[in-house]
């Protein structure tokens, strides 16, 4: 029986203490693998991937955040990208057609595969922490944390008519 994936917003329940007994049980303790019990007492191993979703899910509610789970197509069309990347379909096009992130013909239709973009999200991230880590040394060395200013005083505006 195939059910019909929908995207669902979990609210985080009123008593966190359950959850918050859970969130520490699911830390990772190492290479050891999780499993599943069903109702009838039956065991399954739970796939690496899905273990570090259901330990975010569990940690984000158990500190009071909602969790939106949204399934995605791995071919998404443009828009669907842009708003992924939070950004507009023309700048995720001008992406495109510099070769930031790959993409193939459909027709007319310019498709994306998920994982490029979440790639792409991914290497910007990490590119932006360090430029900023860069600067913040940079900063560092050349004493800009230790030196100060004393403001100037504010001249009071005149109007000129």
């Amino acid at each position: 029986m195939t059910s019909v994936l929908r995207e669902r917003t979990v609210l985080p329940p009123e008593e966190l203490t359950s959850l918050t007994v859970v969130a520490r049980m699911l830390v990772d303790t190492g290479p050891a693998r999780a499993r599943l019990v069903g109702p009838d007492g039956s065991q399954i191993d739970v796939p690496d991937e899905l273990y570090g979703v259901l330990r975010d899910v569990v940690a984000a509610l158990s500190q009071g955040l909602a969790v939106t789970i949204v399934p995605h197509n791995t071919m998404l069309t443009t828009q669907e990208a842009a708003d992924l990347l939070n950004v507009s379909r023309p700048t995720l096009v001008r992406l495109l057609t510099d070769g930031e992130i790959p993409y193939a013909m459909r027709g007319r239709h310019r498709r994306v595969l998920l994982r490029d973009i979440l790639a792409y999200q991914n290497r910007t991230r990490h590119e932006r922490r360090d430029t900023l880590d860069r600067m913040a040394a940079e900063g560092e060395e050349a004493g800009l944390y230790n030196a100060t200013a004393t403001p100037r005083p504010r001249l009071p505006s005149t109007v000129v008519r």
